[in-house]
């Protein structure tokens, strides 16, 4: 995706709204698998217990299930409001 933001304003235009709005499951997924990493690695310091795996797991999960979803074409998405 490139970014070109109108050159007036300065804002994304709203084709990069569009794009954005449709990689969100995906960066959304991405955060929380990073939420369950720094969690294990502060459990490192104690036994990781069935709370942390389960966070683990279920991070991994949506990631899959996101990633798995069929990318849309940006040029068929709706523009942003």
């Amino acid at each position: 995706m490139s970014i070109d933001f109108e050159t007036e304003t300065g804002d994304p235009s709203p084709s990069d709204l569009a794009a954005i709005e449709a990689e969100w499951p995906r960066i959304e997924a991405d955060l929380a698998e990073l939420d369950a990493e720094i969690e294990a690695l502060y459990a490192a310091d104690r036994r990781p217990d069935e709370l942390d795996w389960r966070r683990k797991r279920r991070s991994e999960a949506r990631l899959t299930r996101v990633a798995a979803r069929p990318a849309l074409p940006a040029s068929g998405l709706r523009p942003a409001a």
